[in-house]
């Protein structure tokens, strides 16, 4: 399997490493200390027109592929996560469930602001008793045929990007009637996805957590109280929305995985910087084997973690099953991104303790990546379903 990245791919890569590191990097600091969304980053992004990668040109995309979004989210969290993680949920979660789902004429209305950058999206799934489980939705959505619509009632949390003053929509996962039995009172009940605009009466967006990492990213709790939107906000086919979030959840994955492998990266750039620069006891510390070691050791993690993304996206494009590739790629990348932030603050020492150096940032920001689209039990849950293990729901 050849991984070389051919000439359109590799000058994607290098011209979005230059913007990190030419554009993020000397700003990121201030934004994420501040607890403030980056704005005139975002709208940089949109200008070099990352959010509509990996969508066709008829809706204002790039018209580029999947890998392509990977890559860019890859040589951001080099620099930042918070950057990466915004460009990551805009698009993997906000702007491709229309893509995938929706109408032409839902596709038409909303993706040429979604991939402009102009307008973010959201996705609303997560909820406050239900986490892992997205079978427990306790959200509903009931169908107002006086009306011709849907009113909503629940809330969602951990929502990224939903709270901007460029967000524009989320589409929310919620309990419906079954398809054969559109009453509100059928026992019969599945998840259907609606889109809500921003501004919709009913639909309240809740001040930002006061989180330990991602702090120059957008997160908020989300409620809706007989929250109105048109029936043709329905998005894909009324009682498909789990199979809908599972496709996006799988794809998802391999966009994490890439983001946690370029943090992964950014600690060995960031420890090789100061190796060489650090003196102690008459020598730059890179001369001491055990320092060495340290940094081969998370250049080899970030290598396999690249290659097990790689992986998975290849799969994914050729139009083969990829579930337990993207599980995997998340899994692994996730877990290396700790331990070599980990790693990197221990190679940094004091400084490492410091807000100014980047491998501070690095170290609060890499945890959720073992918790957020899917924890790692979750994922080594998947990997098992996938080689045939499976158990009573007992032995969970």
């Amino acid at each position: 399997m050849d991984h070389r990245l051919d000439p359109e791919h590799e000058e994607l890569r290098r011209t979005v490493r230059e913007f990190a590191q030419d554009v993020v990097a000397p700003k990121i600091g201030d934004y994420y200390e501040q607890n403030e969304f980056p704005y005139e980053i975002v709208r940089e992004m949109g200008r070099m027109g990352l959010f509509g990668l990996p969508f066709p040109e008829e809706f204002g995309g790039m018209g580029g592929d999947y890998f392509a979004l990977c890559l860019v989210l890859e040589e951001l969290a080099r620099v930042d996560s918070s950057v990466a993680i915004t460009l990551e949920a805009a698009v993997s979660l906000g702007a491709m469930p229309i893509y995938r789902f929706g109408t032409e004429e839902q596709k038409r209305t909303w993706l040429p602001k979604l991939c402009s950058g102009e307008m973010l999206g959201a996705f609303g799934l997560t909820e406050p008793e239900g986490g892992s489980d997205a079978g427990a939705t306790r959200t509903t959505a009931r169908y107002d045929e006086a009306t011709d619509e849907w009113v909503i009632n629940g809330s969602k949390c951990f929502i990224t990007n939903a709270g901007t003053d460029i967000t524009g929509l989320v589409t929310v996962a919620a309990l419906t009637p079954s398809s054969e039995d559109s009453s509100d009172s059928s026992p019969t009940r599945s998840i259907s996805t609606i889109i809500v605009p921003t501004g919709t009466p009913g639909f309240t967006v809740s001040k930002k957590y006061s989180k330990v990492g991602w702090n120059a990213s957008d997160t908020r709790e989300l409620s809706f109280a007989d929250c109105r939107v048109p029936a043709a906000n329905l998005l894909g086919e009324q009682g498909r929305g789990y199979a809908q979030f599972l496709r996006i959840l799988d794809e998802g994955r391999i966009a994490i995985a890439a983001l946690a492998t370029g943090l992964a990266q950014g600690c060995v750039d960031e420890s090789l910087r100061y190796a060489a620069e650090r003196r102690a006891f008459g020598r730059p510390i890179g001369a001491n084997q055990a320092i060495q070691f340290k940094i081969a050791d998370m250049e080899m993690r970030a290598h396999t973690s690249r290659l097990a993304w790689y992986h998975a996206a290849s799969r994914m494009l050729a139009g083969e099953p990829f579930k337990k590739e993207a599980a995997i790629a998340k899994l692994h990348s996730s877990e290396t991104a700790v331990t070599n932030a980990r790693e990197a603050t221990q190679i940094h020492g004091g400084y490492g303790f410091m807000n100014e150096f980047p491998v501070a940032r690095f170290w609060r920001d890499s945890k959720i990546l073992e918790i957020g689209e899917g924890t790692s039990e979750v994922q080594r849950m998947l990997i098992s379903r996938e080689l045939g293990m499976t158990y009573s729901p007992m032995t969970y």
